[in-house]
């Protein structure tokens, strides 16, 4: 089932923030509804996951400090698309940088709209297979407080039931995965 596009009618936008990684603007805009008002909305240019799987089965995750949420989240490795980048080079150059693995073996999963009453971004997650440690993985981003954690499939999910901080973008993706493997 694949969303309908249906624009609004932009009757008047203004720009409240330019920020490094997304802006924030206000919109007075009449819905395909005819229902005319203010809406906000972070502007995102997207995001790439990995949902890395090694050898041996096991998945690598990071633990990662989130100030927003004040503490650390588990995750999946993932990066910001810069602008004019495809998601594949974005998640193939974040899971080196952020796990010091390098994956020979890809597959696209899809994408879906991360948080859709407010921002307009949207996450495109791949399967990460046949991993290789780096001898020398290139240096973490200086602003990116990250621990390398390894679990089993029944580890990650016995996690997700405990209530343990995973994030969304995590959970969903680990689910399309393991669709597609059958699991």
């Amino acid at each position: 089932m694949s969303i309908v596009n249906e624009p609004p009618i932009y009757l008047q936008q203004r720009l409240f923030y330019r920020g490094r990684k997304f802006n924030f603007d206000v919109n007075s805009l009449r819905l395909p509804n005819g229902v005319e008002g203010d809406w906000e909305c972070i502007r995102h240019p997207g995001g790439a996951l990995a949902v890395p799987i090694t050898p041996e089965g096991k998945l690598v995750l990071v633990k990662q400090y989130r100030f927003a949420v004040e503490g650390r989240l588990l995750e999946f490795p993932a990066g910001t698309l810069e602008p004019n980048e495809e998601a594949a080079e974005t998640i193939k150059r974040e899971i080196e940088e952020e796990t010091g693995y390098r994956a020979h073996k890809w597959h696209f999963l899809g994408k879906f709209p991360l948080a859709p009453g407010y921002s307009d971004e949207y996450i495109y997650p791949f399967l990460a297979q046949d991993l290789e440690k780096l001898e020398q993985p290139p240096t973490q981003d200086e602003d990116e407080d990250i621990e390398v954690v390894l679990m089993t499939f029944s580890e990650f999910e016995a996690a997700i039931i405990a209530g343990e901080l995973i994030d969304a973008k995590s959970i969903t993706s680990f689910l399309m995965a393991k669709l597609f493997l059958g699991k």
